[in-house]
Parts: C-alpha cells; structure tokens; sequence
C-alpha cells in the first residue's frame, strides 16, 4: 500500500500541492493556509499568500 503524503489544497483555485503533516485539516479536507482553510471569506485574504499562487 501507498501512503500518501502531499496532496493540492482543496481550495479550487489554488494551485499549491501541501504536505499532509504541515497542512491546515478542515473538514477532513486539507489546505495549504488559514485563508484557503476559511474559504477567503474575509476581504484581505484574497490569495493565500504563496508565491506565484493567485487563489481567490
């Protein structure tokens, strides 16, 4: 069996791909930062803040 150790942040438009250990778990989903994790519900988290990633 594979275990698996980095999977993309379930934030549709992020493009990151995060370590499962150092990822942020909500809802059995996993995301790369707070603000992909919160859905970017608040105005001064558009992005999450990785380079060359523009997420909304």
């Amino acid at each position: 069996m594979i275990a698996v150790t980095m999977m993309k942040c379930a934030c549709k438009s992020c493009l990151c791909v995060v370590s499962i250990a150092d990822a942020i778990k909500e809802n059995d989903q996993y995301y790369c930062s707070q603000a992909c994790a919160n859905g970017h519900v608040n105005e001064n988290e558009k992005g999450c803040g990785h380079k060359g990633c523009g997420c909304v």
